[in-house]
């Protein structure tokens, strides 16, 4: 069974974590969030085995260090502004970053930034350089950006009878990718890529999903692992945009 969680339960385990002196928020949604903001030398132990979403809340004006991390990850700007090293990252972006690839600074705009972090594996902790340079894996580097994601407005959700699948980051050699789902009303629908490879995250950034026992807002997020069916969802009454990440076929757990 695929992860499910609703933005108010993650929301209910909101805590706060020092990152170099300014306090961020954390809201888990899979697997454990970090408890500090910097790797711990012999973190590694921890491994709890599972994926890794959160939705990190950065202060005003804040800046996180470059750094890296063990394993790739998905990043998604939801609310406030920030620049991410020299591209901008307004609500709705999306950046991938392949592990052992160095990213940053993230720079808060004077509103904070909203952004999920999405990890198919576990990871130790953000290494920052140039301090951690020691560490870090002798690998090709990655990174992928799509910025000013748009999504169809009211109309076109409650007026189109057909899901509409749009290309936001195209499929790669090693099967990363990321489309935006868009889904009619009471529409029950597969979410899925044309090629299998890692685990996929999918977010709502639009309208709601049916749940079992709550409707999964915007904001909501699911977990399907490579061996599991593709995710199935019912869009809400207004309709439902779906934000899709597929994680490669070289960093599985």
């Amino acid at each position: 069974m695929p992860y499910i969680t609703s933005a108010v339960n993650a929301q209910a385990s909101r805590k706060a974590i020092d990152v170099h002196g300014q306090t961020y928020h954390l809201s888990p949604y899979v697997g454990s969030a970090p408890l500090r903001g910097s790797y711990i030398p012999g973190n590694e132990k921890n491994d709890d085995g599972l994926p890794q979403g959160f939705l990190v809340e950065q202060p005003p004006n804040s800046v996180t260090p470059p750094h890296f991390h063990d394993h790739e990850q998905y990043q998604v700007f939801v609310e406030g502004g920030a620049r991410l090293g020299k591209h901008l990252a307004s609500p709705l972006s999306l950046h991938y970053a392949r592990g052992h690839s160095p990213y940053g600074p993230i720079t808060a705009g004077p509103s904070g930034v909203v952004y999920f972090t999405l990890r198919a594996r576990w990871d130790s902790g953000a290494k920052y350089m140039p301090g951690a340079r020691d560490k870090l894996k002798k690998v090709k580097r990655k990174h992928r950006m799509a910025a000013d994601i748009e999504l169809p407005n009211s109309d076109v959700m409650c007026q189109t009878d057909s899901v509409i699948r749009t290309e936001v980051m195209s499929l790669d050699d090693d099967g990363t990718c990321a489309y935006l789902y868009t889904i009619p009303p009471g529409k029950v629908t597969l979410v899925d890529t044309d090629k299998i490879a890692g685990g996929q995250y999918a977010i709502v950034v639009d309208g709601f999903a049916v749940g079992e026992k709550e409707d999964l807002t915007r904001l909501s997020g699911f977990y399907r692992s490579l061996r599991e069916e593709p995710l199935e969802v019912k869009a809400g009454k207004d309709g439902l945009v779906l934000l899709l990440m597929q994680f490669s076929n070289t960093d599985l757990a």
